[in-house]
């Protein structure tokens, strides 16, 4: 999961809505959703559902990805991002 806080939400959750459609497209992706936090109407949040971290950081490194990703990981909150093993 990553947070994001832009101070143009719309703007942020269609940039979104794009980065997500590319990461559904690469191999390994399970599931995902790009909203509104529940626990802060000022952030938007990414959470992502993947076969492995591997299969995750290939994603990421994928060139479309960093494309529609660029204006959305401008946003991110530097905090510690959140991994489950399962």
């Amino acid at each position: 999961m990553t947070r994001f806080r832009a101070p143009d939400r719309a703007a942020l959750l269609s940039d979104g809505a794009v980065l997500l459609a590319a990461l559904r497209a690469r191999p390994g992706f399970r599931t995902g959703e790009f909203g509104v936090a529940v626990d802060d109407e000022g952030l938007c949040a990414l959470l992502t559902t993947w076969d492995g971290v591997g299969a995750y950081r290939r994603a990421l490194s994928a060139p479309e990805v960093k494309i529609a990703g660029a204006p959305v990981w401008l946003h991110a909150v530097d905090e510690p991002g959140v991994y489950l093993a399962e």
